[in-house]
């Protein structure tokens, strides 16, 4: 049996602490599908997960890539999904360091699943159609660690940037082939055309052949661009039956830096509620910008105080305990 399946069964961690999986994230929902045009849990019903994106696992945000961190954004920031975002074509990234890259996302991933939450293992990738077989390759891997494992989400190509969904689409299902041959069951993302926010365009060819696809859908709550008319093409998408997954969204402006407005962010967050979708907030760094979630010099370890935390940390704190509290 998968051992990590068998931790789950058992309530165990792996470093021997008795881990009370019962009122976890993974315990009320179960294995995630696509029926009906969404995703829905165990119980047939939207499971709605709000987490954290990690940063790039390069720069800045490589330091975060702790088990401790997760630790933190379960218990203090109430966390139901976090998200990896591996780089793959920056320095140090996964096409120059595979065997790095690859053991700081699975750490991270194991402990997600020993603490009873979701985790999205994120290619995290501009270009990904001229990486296609390392992606095979890494996904197969994925794939033969996590088969049967619910908790595990496979999300494989970020963003697309000005790609036709055509070539995008010939890609994701060359890498859906090499993950079913391994996992038949777990969720699975694609990305959509233009940083994700073409899910319309998706929902008019979606791909075929295979079961629990989920699409991406990223947004900038600040940006000027992404406002009513963003909005506009994700409902379009969502009324055509593309089952949505927000795998990021950050507070300030597509460049991740910019203004922070309250009043948008909030209507954004309505906005997911509303439709009940799931989502992870972009990102866990210190670097001094807008959609950073923690100070310059803050511990890689969690534990951090309020006062470690930048505006956009403290907000996004304030709305993952309140949204717990209601579950």
């Amino acid at each position: 049996m998968n051992q990590l399946l068998l931790i789950l069964l058992l309530g165990l961690s792996t470093s021997g602490q008795n881990a009370q999986l019962i009122n976890t994230p993974i315990a009320k929902h179960g294995p995630l599908e696509v029926k009906g045009g969404r995703i829905v849990n165990q119980h047939n019903q939207p499971p709605q997960l709000r987490g954290i994106s990690f940063s790039w696992s390069i720069w800045n945000g490589q330091k975060y890539y702790t088990p401790e961190t997760v630790d933190w954004l379960v218990d203090d920031f109430s966390v139901s999904l976090v998200r990896l975002s591996m780089a793959i074509e920056p320095t140090g990234g996964y096409l120059e360091q595979p065997e790095i890259q690859t053991e700081r996302i699975t750490r991270l991933a194991d402990r997600a699943i020993e603490r009873g939450i979701y985790v999205i293992i994120d290619w995290h990738d501009h270009n990904a159609e001229r990486n296609k077989a390392q992606a095979e390759a890494f996904f197969s891997l994925m794939a033969k660690r996590y088969a049967a494992v619910p908790n595990v989400i496979y999300e494989i190509w970020n963003e697309p940037e000005q790609q036709p969904w055509s070539v995008i689409k010939t890609y994701a299902e060359a890498v859906i082939s090499a993950i079913r041959s391994h996992d038949p069951h777990n969720l699975i993302v694609v990305g959509t055309p233009r940083w994700a926010q073409d899910v319309d365009i998706a929902a008019a060819e979606p791909i075929s052949g295979f079961t629990n696809i989920a699409y991406a859908f990223h947004f900038y709550a600040s940006d000027p661009h992404h406002q009513e008319r963003l909005r506009n093409k994700a409902d379009k998408a969502i009324k055509m039956g593309l089952p949505l997954l927000v795998t990021e969204w950050g507070v300030g402006e597509a460049n991740g830096d910019g203004v922070f407005d309250t009043g948008k962010t909030a209507k954004w967050l309505q906005w997911m509620e509303d439709r009940q979708l799931s989502w992870a907030n972009w990102n866990l760094t210190d670097k001094a910008e807008t959609t950073g979630l923690l100070l310059p010099g803050a511990s890689p370890l969690g534990n951090w105080p309020v006062s470690q935390l930048s505006p956009a940390g403290q907000y996004i704190r304030t709305e993952l305990k309140k949204s717990a509290i209601r579950q």
